[in-house]
């Protein structure tokens, strides 16, 4: 039976979502080890990867299982009993053979949460702390990268990629409570792309940064930077198929 997981991690935790051969713990790497232990050896298959110290609300994954665990309910619990507290299933649910979690992936949804508030060491590794938001500029600018371009100049230089095309549907930027979200929803990203916009963004905000510097870098005219906001306020919050 292929089933679908959707589960969250804490990021902090582990060192990305890939296994490694170095031996470090990841977040696919602990629910790999925790399956093995219950009979199940099948290749997860991961809808995108996530950086070290980037979290995730509604990872998907789906493997085959066998046949007895046919109380997905029973699995679910098993597998959080070990999995807890950095890495949760929020549930599984039995799919078609043909279901591939990266392949079948429609767009994928990212926030990224800052705070203009005091720093607390509780949750730093969880929100970006900046000074302060300058809300017209950020809504100015962020629009701009919506629609179908070229992220050559908006990607880690190793990125591994040859097409760096992408198309983002939708683009937000709002405050909820003491916080400021970035909304980014695309059919995927290349790599750090979604930590480099925000940076870009965070410069903008700043004054540090023009708007027309954006979309020359955008076009691939001219980069201006490639330094990454942190790890810590980023969360893939969805994958729609």
């Amino acid at each position: 039976m292929r089933v679908k997981m959707t589960l969250a991690y804490d990021g902090s935790q582990f060192h990305g979502s890939q296994i490694q051969n170095s031996g470090v713990e990841t977040a696919m790497g602990k629910l790999t080890a925790i399956l093995k232990s219950l009979g199940i050896e099948s290749k997860i298959n991961v809808s995108g990867r996530t950086d070290t110290g980037v979290h995730a609300t509604n990872q998907v994954v789906d493997c085959l299982i066998p046949d007895y665990w046919r109380d997905l309910d029973a699995l679910k619990n098993f597998i959080n009993h070990k999995a807890l507290p950095n890495l949760y299933v929020k549930k599984i649910e039995a799919v078609e053979q043909s279901f591939h979690a990266r392949f079948g992936a429609q767009r994928r949804v990212y926030r990224y949460i800052v705070s203009t508030r005091q720093p607390s060491v509780f949750m730093t590794p969880y929100i970006l702390f900046v000074s302060k938001i300058n809300e017209e500029r950020i809504q100015e600018a962020i629009g701009y990268f919506e629609g179908e371009h070229n992220f050559e100049y908006f990607k880690k230089s190793k990125g591994g990629q040859e097409n760096f095309v992408r198309k983002i549907y939708k683009t937000k930027f709002y405050r909820y409570g003491d916080y400021y979200i970035f909304y980014f929803e695309a059919n995927s990203f290349v790599r750090s792309q979604i930590r480099m916009m925000v940076h870009f963004l965070l410069e903008v905000s700043a004054g540090k940064r023009t708007v027309q510097e954006l979309k020359e870098q955008l076009s691939c005219v001219k980069c201006y930077t490639t330094h990454l906001a942190k790890p810590n306020g980023l969360y893939l919050s969805r994958i729609k198929y």
